[in-house]
């Protein structure tokens, strides 16, 4: 279980972003994405993560080519999860769906749904099922969105700025968490400008400042 890319390069309305990439990302690792302000490194993770079309070279999921739309939303669904930094939640639904992403269908009262308690009381959310995201701080955000891919069990969990903006203790939280992935066997890879947080990652990978 690996993503490879081999001397990938994007180009976005005429301005070359990245050139001549090549990176393995293996499971059990943190893969810290680092360098300046507008080097490329979302435009990278998002290129890992299958989000961006290519201009050059290949990406192979687990030794195949996942160019095709197929393999792409087939890989999103059932072996992805991305945490964003602006959280990617569902403000007015609850903390449980944007968890599981399951409706509670036409019950009065949700399931109960040990492994989703159990995640909640691991990121520091436990009780707060029924809670809509709106409710929940900038910090507990973050943490709600790497609940869904600890609850998802995804193979490979993408991180763009996961500490951006939190505090000292939700920064070290988040962190905490991404390598407890890790550890579960999940390849996560992070775009990040957190020194601290890419001094914990067991591959630091550096791009160069933007292209002209």
């Amino acid at each position: 279980m690996s993503i490879e890319a081999s001397d990938l390069g994007v180009t976005i309305a005429g301005r070359r972003i990245l050139d001549g990439v090549t990176l393995t990302c293996r499971p059990g690792q943190v893969i810290a994405l680092v360098g300046p302000s507008g080097c490329g490194k979302t435009t990278l993770l998002n290129c890992l993560g299958l989000l961006q079309r290519l201009s050059a070279g290949t990406v192979l999921v687990d030794g195949h080519d996942a160019a095709s739309d197929r393999a792409r939303r087939r890989f999103w669904r059932r072996e992805a999860a991305f945490i964003y930094q602006d959280y990617g939640l569902i403000e007015e639904e609850t903390l449980a769906y944007n968890v599981t992403l399951r409706a509670p269908g036409l019950l009065r009262r949700p399931r109960p749904d040990a492994r989703l308690d159990g995640i909640l009381e691991t990121v520091g959310l436990a009780g707060r099922q029924a809670e809509t995201a709106s409710v929940l701080s900038g910090g507990e955000k973050q943490r709600a969105g790497v609940a869904r891919a600890l609850y998802k069990e995804a193979s490979y969990v993408f991180a763009d700025e996961p500490t951006a903006s939190l505090d000292p203790d939700n920064r070290r939280i988040v962190t905490g968490l991404l390598e407890r992935a890790a550890k579960a066997g999940a390849c996560v890879v992070i775009a990040t400008h957190d020194d601290a947080l890419a001094s914990r990652a067991d591959v630091v990978h550096s791009l160069a400042s933007a292209r002209a």
